[in-house]
């Protein structure tokens, strides 16, 4: 539901009225908001109860620039492993994705970049890269999603997956990395463009008689 955007960001959570929506009772509920806390889509506030988890911009920001880090190196382990089987578990994401993308499937195709995703560091981060990718990623998803509803957002992320692809099955490590990194980069640009919260750019100012 958060995920989806059912539940939005800022929202409180009303443990009694989940529980009665899902048909269970408030125990396993109650145990699967402390998880979500613990993974950073929930946050606890004493006294107030669980609420969905808000970033603001500046720390969207940042955030992007960490998952740039982690997902170049991801991609760089990847290019240096050249596993075939890793190779063609991604391609059939990217085609996936291309699938959602002619569509016209934004929720499809977010559904598969966050697949796509996952794998880059399940086959070239560590545990520790993974978990931390996972956090982020958990604090960024809402923007995440927005900024790949545009057809030819999804457009860009998908050739810029491609990029990653041919440089990993080339052996390339240095172009994978950097790959990587330009694909957050341009994720990071095109969740600027959408974001409703920035003021307009201002225009220079030209000499009189300009």
């Amino acid at each position: 539901m958060i995920l989806a955007g059912t539940l939005a960001a800022g929202e409180r959570l009303n443990e009694q009225a989940l529980a009665t929506r899902l048909g269970v009772s408030r125990g396993p509920v109650r145990e699967a908001v402390r998880g979500l806390e613990r993974t950073g889509l929930l946050v606890g506030v004493r006294n107030q109860g669980s609420f969905v988890r808000h970033v603001s911009a500046a720390e969207a920001l940042e955030i992007y620039d960490l998952r740039a880090a982690i997902t170049g190196l991801a991609c760089a382990r990847l290019a240096e492993a050249r596993d075939t089987a890793q190779i063609a578990a991604l391609r059939a994401i990217v085609k996936r994705m291309d699938v959602a993308r002619r569509a016209a499937e934004p929720a499809v195709y977010y559904a598969a970049n966050l697949d796509f995703h996952a794998a880059l560091l399940d086959f070239g981060g560590g545990p520790r890269a993974q978990r931390l990718y996972e956090e982020l990623g958990n604090e960024l998803h809402l923007y995440r999603r927005r900024a790949l509803v545009q057809p030819e957002n999804m457009r860009a992320s998908n050739a810029e997956h491609a990029d990653i692809l041919r440089a990993i099955a080339r052996g390339d490590v240095p172009a994978a990395r950097a790959a990587g990194e330009a694909h957050i980069a341009g994720g990071k640009s095109r969740f600027q463009a959408t974001d409703t919260t920035r003021p307009p750019p201002v225009a220079p100012r030209g000499r009189a008689g300009e």
